[in-house]
């Protein structure tokens, strides 16, 4: 547990105390075991222990939902892009009936005064633009629908 070195009229004491329970006390001296009575019994520091609740972000309305397309999935036909943080739109490249191919900017995204370039993950023709310049996103609101 803890270790004390003591000096008692010029003699060197290294001191370990190995267990403490109750009002006895197992302690180690220069080497040798002694099992000593504590006449004042010593209290233990008690920690709390913080037990937290999964975080869910106010975004999620199902736990299954996801908020951003996985760089594995499918990457041809229809599909929604999705905001990855909250921020303003400050900028859009694209309109309803262009094709975009995989990459292609669409638009960017002002989030924790950082601009973020939002490309097109799949290939298709932009069915619907969820989002205009200078509009407010929150995480996982789908900004632009791709379909085939």
């Amino acid at each position: 547990m803890k270790k004390f070195k003591f000096k008692i009229n010029g003699n060197d004491y290294e001191v370990e105390i190995k267990n403490i329970d109750g009002s006895l006390a197992e302690i180690e001296v220069n080497g040798t075991q002694y099992e000593v009575e504590v006449e004042q019994k010593l209290a233990q520091p008690i920690t709390p222990k913080l037990i937290r609740k999964q975080a869910v972000p106010s975004t999620d309305f199902h736990s299954s939902e996801k908020k951003t397309n996985a760089p594995a999935s499918q990457k041809g036909g229809a599909g929604a892009i999705k905001s990855p943080l909250p921020g303003t739109i400050l900028e859009v490249f694209v309109k309803e009936g262009d094709v975009v191919k995989i990459g292609d900017k669409l638009l960017i995204l002002e989030a924790m005064k950082m601009e973020n370039k939002i490309d097109a993950d799949r290939a298709g023709k932009i069915k619907s633009l969820k989002v205009d310049r200078g509009d407010a996103v929150m995480e996982g609101d789908i900004l632009v629908e791709i379909g085939e």
